[in-house]
């Protein structure tokens, strides 16, 4: 009888294995725009430890827009999983990383980077490469919230094992400028726009899928122009159909009132 199952568990798994092998996948590429005139960047207050962190260009990171090509930075995007959805079949490039260490720094008195994506079975590491304390609040949903004092040259380890429906803000009550966000996902499927506004998701399986885009100032991107058209995305959700190999959703206008604080 052990012999049998056996036998059936090694097909089974053979079988899943040449399942997924098989599959098709595609990247998703998108560009996120400023459609007006850059906004000029916004010095942060330093008003703590100002003799070490005074040294520093810190600005304000809640909006950053390059000069240069209007491309809008941090704008987050990833699969959008419903309640009681199964999780999309993953690409086995991504099981390489799956367990992996993902570092958030304190570095030159502000979060580094300013938007970290972590997977559930992955560990966040939170470091402090400042010669001053900061202390890292993080205020979840799902998972437990944290707020630790991080020395001078010290990091710590923290794991978040449920998915965040809202992406965790960050802080340090130390020094109140520095915010920044945590993405938490059961699968690897998300991004962030890069200094132009560019992301990619890269081995999407293809098929239909939806996806969720948000942005830190705004929330979600309900309001955009997408090929010259005022378009509305519900909740920031659009549905795409993922083709095998590139597809390019090109670029997104988002109006200045976006951005608007409310």
């Amino acid at each position: 009888m052990m012999q049998h199952k056996t036998y059936f568990m090694t097909t089974f798994l053979l079988l899943t294995a040449s399942i997924v092998s098989a599959a098709e996948w595609g990247d998703l590429t998108v560009q996120f725009v400023y459609d007006g005139t850059p906004p000029a960047p916004v010095k942060a207050t330093v008003n703590k430890d100002v003799a070490y962190c005074g040294k520093f260009n810190v600005l304000d990171e809640s909006v950053v827009v390059n000069p240069k090509n209007g491309g809008v930075a941090n704008v987050i995007a990833h699969i959008y999983v419903g309640r009681g959805d199964s999780v999309p079949a993953v690409h086995p490039d991504y099981e390489k990383t799956a367990a992996n260490e993902v570092k958030l720094d304190n570095k030159q008195c502000r979060f580094e980077p300013h938007v970290t994506l972590l997977r559930t079975s992955q560990t966040l590491l939170v470091g402090n490469s400042d010669e001053v304390g900061h202390n890292t609040n993080i205020t979840a949903l799902s998972n437990t919230a944290s707020n630790v004092l991080v020395p001078a040259g010290g990091e710590l380890k923290q794991k978040f094992p449920l998915a965040e429906r809202f992406p965790m803000q960050v802080a340090c009550n130390i020094h109140p400028w520095m915010q920044a966000l945590v993405v938490v996902q059961e699968h690897p499927y998300m991004a962030a726009s890069d200094a132009d506004g560019k992301l990619t998701i890269k081995n999407l399986p293809a098929g239909k899928l939806t996806f969720q885009f948000r942005h830190e100032r705004p929330g979600y991107l309900t309001e955009v122009t997408l090929d010259g058209k005022k378009t509305s995305w519900r909740r920031g959700r659009v549905e795409l159909t993922i083709k095998p190999g590139q597809n390019d959703l090109g670029v997104v206008k988002l109006a200045p009132s976006v951005f608007e604080e409310k």
